[in-house]
C-alpha cells in the first residue's frame, strides 16, 4: 500500500524538488507526493508542484488566532487529506504539540547542520551556516529527523557530513550543503519510512534492512 506524503514549504522549495526528481526516478520507496502546502500563496514552490501535476494548498499562519489554533486546522487538513507522513521542507512556521500528537514518527524534517551542533530556536536558514562558519568548525551537514515537541530535537534518521572550503560565505556554504546531503538524505529518509524500514526506539532510529 503506498504512503500518501504531504511537503509543507515556505519558499522555493528547493528540497520539495529534490523529492519530486526522486518520486519521477521511482527512489521514494512507493511513496507519492499527494499534496504541497504553502505557509503563504505565490511561493515558488507552489508553482513546482503545479508543474508537477501534484496539488497545492496554502494554509497561512497569519489566518488564525493563534500558533495552535492555525497547527490543530493543518493536522485537520492533513487528516482530510489521509497523509502517512508529513515532510518539513523549509516550512517557516512553527507547529504546537498537536501536529506532533496527530502524526506520531511520521513528520520528517531536514536541517542544514550535523544536530546537535547549530539548531533549536533561532537556527534556521541562512542563520544555520553564519553559526557554523562564526564557530570556526572544519565540518557541516545536514540532518533528517523526527518532529518532536522540541525544535529540532526529535530522532535523527539521517545524517551527512560536508567538509567546509576556506573562503566559503554562508551562501556557499548553504548551497553546498544542500547539494551534497540535503538533496540525497531526504529523498532517502523518506523512502525509508515509506518501506517501513525505520523503528525508533527512543532517541534512537533503527534501520531495518529491506525485506526479502
Amino acid at each position: 500500500m503506498n504512503k500518501r506524503i504531504a511537503v509543507l514549504v515556505s519558499g522555493g522549495g528547493t528540497n520539495l524538488q529534490a523529492l519530486i526528481d526522486a518520486q519521477a526516478r521511482g527512489e521514494l520507496g512507493g511513496g507519492q507526493i499527494c499534496a504541497v502546502i504553502a505557509s503563504k500563496p505565490g511561493v515558488f514552490a507552489l508553482e513546482r508542484a503545479e508543474r508537477a501535476g501534484i496539488p497545492g494548498y496554502v494554509a497561512a499562519r497569519k489566518d488564525y488566532p493563534s500558533s495552535q489554533a492555525f497547527t490543530a486546522a493543518l493536522a485537520g487538513k492533513l487528516r482530510e487529506l489521509n497523509i502517512d507522513l508529513v515532510v518539513l521542507a523549509g516550512f517557516m512556521v512553527i507547529l504546537t504539540g498537536e501536529m506532533v500528537w496527530a502524526f506520531p514518527n511520521a513528520i520528517l524534517n531536514v536541517h542544514p547542520s550535523l544536530i546537535p551542533s547549530f539548531c533549536g530556536e533561532g537556527c534556521y536558514g541562512l542563520h544555520v551556516h553564519e553559526k557554523a562558519l562564526e564557530y570556526g568548525v572544519k565540518v557541516t551537514g545536514a540532518t533528517v529527523h523526527f518532529v518532536s515537541e522540541e525544535c529540532d530535537g526529535g530522532p535523527i534518521v539521517l545524517q551527512k557530513a560536508v567538509d567546509i572550503l576556506e573562503g566559503d560565505t554562508p551562501e556557499t556554504l548553504q548551497r553546498r550543503v544542500m547539494e551534497q546531503a540535503e538533496w540525497a538524505i531526504l529523498p532517502q529518509a523518506v523512502a525509508l519510512f515509506c518501506q517501513d524500514r525505520l523503528r525508533v526506539e527512543g532517541r534512537t532510529v533503527h534501520i531495518l534492512p529491506p525485506r526479502p
